[in-house]
């Protein structure tokens, strides 16, 4: 069996990496070997993977969710490029699972040749190796201004003559205009290898959708393959930050409070979601300093730009509540990014993020310094905190020496403060109902008690979603779609 299929969508988060994650689990369920793969992502939400003799690779974190999924080892061909943004014009390369220098907006436009051959090379490795390849594009299909130089959404159903289906997400409006104009935009040649189209998030019943779905297909000559309902559980490892919100959990009505510090460059925000599936605990995300008067737990999450989210945090007068928290008792931790901005001071001796030698200092609440090199560093570590075995992962340019306080999880403790290189840590279920359990102590009050399994939970989450695509999709005629191709396609004027 050699099947492919590119899932793509009307726009950014209309539902590409749910429905590819859905037919991943759906498909390994039939016993068929199913690989992830997305050629680029544009997000500063990675994940660390390791191949059978321990080497380490940097991927997008929704390929390596939807790689666990369909039951497949996490690998850098399943996500051959990542850019991770680091302004609004110049993104840091990651090819391969490793660092590769830098990309401007305008090489969106030329110059990226060279990703297009890795990327394509990467797939076809894929298909070699698995019976189905479910891709996942990329924003819209139809960004026509980038045709010409596309290797992730048309350029690549192109090179490999693969079916495109379309996700419109029907929550936001307008998405039968969506499907045809997505459609309609496409020189003939796209257009013939579109078969068809998904809804998301649809609320209510379902025949009151019907005569718009029969219209499209009249109109269009492709089928709806099917109406994934909207729920509200079922959110996954995010590759951007579009739907932060969407962590916010509260079930009491006097919740230990998390505040979020909602950066700039946020990266790896999911670490964060372990701490929203617990009961009594409420996790939002802030952006100033009202935000910040009623946290139990102030977090710093990871970043990246480490120097510039510090200068955004001082800019908008976060910093002294921040520190008046913790002096006081507060609780703040700080991961990775978040963990250097509570040190002493930041140095970018590599230039890493700017200018060479650059000093900072920071909040002064850890005595901990930090240096920027060149070389990333990506581990797997192991270890124990609070009297808990912890695992996670590191992505890091920063170098931290810890000069004074606790060790803990690569980083230190000192008072109310926590400082961690480990992302992922809080995903280990005994040692986050102990750090949740000495906060809520600090804010005189208790937990519910609980039995929860980060990982238990990621795995019904993931089962479900398998769950809707086998109830609301026609499975198996995607299959089939996968294996023989759109077959003659009607082209629109």
């Amino acid at each position: 069996m050699s099947a492919r299929l590119l899932v793509a969508g009307t726009t950014s988060d209309a539902g590409k990496s749910v429905v590819t994650t859905a037919l991943c689990r759906a498909y390994a369920r039939r016993g068929i070997r199913v690989a992830p793969y997305k050629a680029q992502n544009m997000s500063n939400n990675s994940m660390v993977c390791a191949d059978e003799a321990g080497t380490t690779a940097e991927i997008g974190r929704a390929q390596w969710i939807q790689a666990l999924a369909a039951r497949a080892r996490p690998e850098p061909a399943m996500n051959p490029v990542l850019l991770k943004p680091g302004s609004d014009r110049r993104s840091h390369v990651v090819a391969m699972g490793k660092p590769a220098g830098t990309i401007s907006s305008m090489d969106f436009a030329r110059g990226r040749r060279h990703l297009a051959t890795l990327a394509h090379d990467a797939f076809d490795d894929l298909a070699s190796r698995y019976d189905l390849v479910i891709a996942e594009g990329a924003g819209s299909p139809t960004e026509i201004n980038l045709r010409a130089s596309d290797y992730v959404n048309m350029g690549l159903a192109q090179h490999a003559r693969m079916p495109v289906v379309v996700v419109g997400d029907i929550d936001r409006g307008g998405v039968f205009a969506a499907f045809y104009g997505t459609v309609a935009l496409l020189d003939a040649a796209d257009q013939a290898l579109v078969a068809g189209f998904v809804v998301n998030k649809f609320r209510g019943d379902e025949r009151l959708l019907r005569p718009g779905l029969d219209a499209i297909e009249e109109r269009t000559g492709r089928r709806v393959y099917g109406t994934l309902p909207w729920d509200a559980g079922l959110w996954l490892d995010s590759e951007d930050a579009l739907d932060l919100e969407s962590r916010r959990d509260q079930r009491s009505s006097d919740p230990l409070r998390v505040a979020v510090v909602r950066l700039p460059r946020v990266s790896n925000f999911t670490d964060v979601d372990a701490l929203a599936l617990e009961p009594g605990v409420d996790v939002r995300f802030v952006s100033d300093a009202q935000g910040l008067d009623d946290a139990d737990l102030i977090v710093l999450p990871g970043t990246r730009t480490t120097i510039g989210d510090l200068a955004w945090l001082r800019a908008r007068g976060l910093d002294t509540p921040i520190v008046s928290h913790a002096r006081r008792g507060g609780a703040v931790l700080g991961i990775c990014g978040g963990f250097q901005m509570l040190g002493r001071s930041i140095t970018d001796e590599a230039g890493v993020e700017g200018d060479p030698g650059a000093r900072v200092e920071g909040l002064g609440l850890l005595d901990v310094e930090t240096r920027f090199e060149a070389e990333k560093v990506l581990r797997l570590p192991v270890g124990e905190a609070l009297g808990h075995e912890v695992s996670g992962y590191e992505i890091h340019h920063g170098r931290v020496t810890v000069q004074g306080g606790e060790e803990f999880l690569g980083g230190a403790h000192a008072g109310s403060a926590w400082g961690t290189m480990w992302h992922g840590s809080l995903e280990s279920d005994g040692f986050r109902r102990a750090l949740l359990t000495e906060v809520a102590g600090r804010a005189g009050r208790e937990l519910p008690s609980s039995d929860v399994s980060f990982a238990t939970a990621r795995e019904a989450r993931i089962d479900l979603l398998a769950d809707l695509a086998e109830s609301h999709l026609d499975l198996d005629a995607l299959l089939d779609l996968a294996t023989s191709g759109p077959g003659r396609m009607r082209t629109l004027a």
